[in-house]
């Protein structure tokens, strides 16, 4: 069965994952580390009930009877006492006090690595990770992104940059939040505003402006009937507050506002400004104007133009844009066939080909029962050798935040199981009697050897050795059982006791 290797490594190592480096740190210093980034984590030791912090090579730095919580890399929440009367501070690797420890709370919800908020006795001040006061003896601070925050004291806010000073005189009656250096506020007119990073008025307005979501053109709503419409920064009305919904698109090229009435959508197009009325109610954009819709009733999706023109007949189970090789593609499955359609709509794939994955600049591909990486500029295929079976992901993973396939579970003519990448390259060693991958493709892989499981991830770490009876997923975690005792193993995108990974 396959062992823990122990290779623990700082600079030398930098590819080395924090996840790998908090099992082999458990391992050599024989307590769990509850987190590990940019070379510290945090321990916890039963017998002393003491709290430490260690490093990349499994130094204890620093050990309290106190609460240590990791923010990033070198500094950490310091907490004592009980909950009714509880001191913190901000400590560095060796336990250093940046702070005085005090009655305090701290605020890093943006998990910023300049500045942290104090909360103490009602008022709150700002701090750099250095214990620099920047802003003091303030009723409340909240950052507002790019560079600034909103102070309130004697329940007027003020806007200011992080240095700590003021950089508008203008009073304001709420706090905001800035995006792509703008924000939009109500003035003492009760007028819709735009201001920018300085509290200067970039454009003042006679409508109610709704959202900044699709600058420069903006969503209005009609306070009387609560209708929504769309003007652009000069008030020039481009879509009349007659919708009962309006929203930009999020993601991608963000060149469209959808705007619904009586259950269908009307497109306004950033390109030419003007308004597409359609008969969907929802529209996926894919490319070149085309939008993908789904049929309620017949649980199927087609293709429509900008005018609503139905250019592929909702027959199709899966419908989804890609871009490969800078080129843009269309992807379509239903029980008897794949598509594979350029920007000119033509198949670009053979009959009876199957795409088994997704990448940046090519696809793998199965036909006649064999593997093949394919080229999407040539169609050029070349052979993935010894390759019998590949375990393809389902359609559901594809989203804004998965555009492309992960590597490839794969088992080969003696019957084992690997991972490849896109480029064929071995990446886990077909040495496993099967290999199971989870929702999304979590970082943690499942490995079976003698009726015997294990964690590997995709970097080929072993996270758990070959010796559990049984694996249970369990949404956050991997719950694995060996002589009836349980052990837990957190993915990766999940906290462990309030650290990140």
């Amino acid at each position: 069965m396959r062992k823990l290797v122990f290779a623990l490594c700082s600079s030398v190592c930098m590819a080395q994952t924090n996840q790998y480096t908090k099992i082999l740190l458990s391992k050599k210093i024989g307590k769990e580390v509850y987190s590990y980034s940019e070379g510290y984590g945090t321990t916890y030791d039963s017998k002393n009930k003491k709290q430490s912090i260690v490093d990349s090579l499994g130094n204890i730095t620093f050990e309290s009877p106190y609460s240590i919580s990791h923010i990033f890399k070198n500094r950490f929440v310091l907490t004592s006492g009980t909950s009714s009367q509880t001191q913190s501070t901000i400590i560095d690797e060796k336990g250093n006090e940046l702070f005085p420890m005090t009655g305090q709370s701290f605020n890093t919800p943006w998990l910023s690595r300049q500045w942290i908020i104090s909360s103490k006795t009602g008022k709150e001040a700002l701090y750099d990770y250095n214990g620099k006061e920047i802003i003091a003896d303030a009723d409340r601070i909240q950052f507002a992104g790019e560079d600034r925050f909103f102070v309130l004291k004697d329940k007027i806010w003020n806007l200011y940059d992080l240095n700590g000073k003021q950089v508008s005189s203008r009073n304001f009656k709420e706090n905001y939040h800035f995006e792509n250096g703008r924000t939009l506020i109500t003035n003492e007119d009760q007028q819709s505003e735009i201001i920018d990073l300085n509290g200067q008025t970039q454009h003042k307005f006679s409508a109610q402006i709704y959202s900044l979501a699709a600058y420069p053109y903006l969503i209005t709503k009609n306070k009387a009937t609560g209708k929504y419409g769309l003007a652009d920064t000069e008030e020039n009305i481009l879509a009349e507050e007659t919708f009962d919904d309006a929203a930009p698109e999020y993601f991608g090229a963000k060149e469209y506002v959808y705007l619904r009435k009586k259950g269908k959508a009307t497109i306004f197009n950033k390109k030419d400004k003007k308004l597409y009325p359609n008969n969907f109610k929802y529209l996926t954009p894919l490319f070149n104007d085309f939008f993908s819709v789904y049929h309620d009733k017949l649980k199927k999706t087609g293709v429509v133009n900008l005018q609503g023109e139905l250019i592929i007949p909702q027959e199709y189970d899966f419908v989804q844009s890609f871009s490969i090789s800078g080129k843009d593609f269309i992807y379509l499955k239903n029980e008897r066939e794949e598509k594979f359609l350029d920007k000119d709509l033509r198949n670009i794939l053979e009959e009876n080909t199957q795409v088994i994955a997704f990448y940046p600049d090519q696809l793998i591909i199965r036909k006649q029962d064999a593997y093949y990486r394919f080229s999407v500029s040539d169609g050029a295929v070349t052979p993935l050798k010894d390759i019998i079976s590949i375990k393809k992901q389902e359609p559901d993973f594809f989203n804004i935040f998965n555009l492309y396939s992960k590597p490839v579970v794969c088992k080969n003519n003696a019957n084992l199981y690997g991972i490849m990448d896109e480029n064929g390259k071995e990446i886990v060693p077909f040495i496993y009697d099967d290999i199971i991958v989870f929702e999304n493709s979590e970082n943690e892989i499942v490995v079976r050897k003698d009726d015997k499981y294990g964690v590997v991830n995709f970097q080929n770490e072993p996270l758990k050795e070959i010796v559990y009876d049984k694996y249970y997923w369990q949404k956050e975690v991997l719950r694995l059982d060996k002589d009836k005792k349980q052990e837990i193993l957190y993915f990766t995108r999940f906290k462990n006791k309030g650290s990140l990974l």
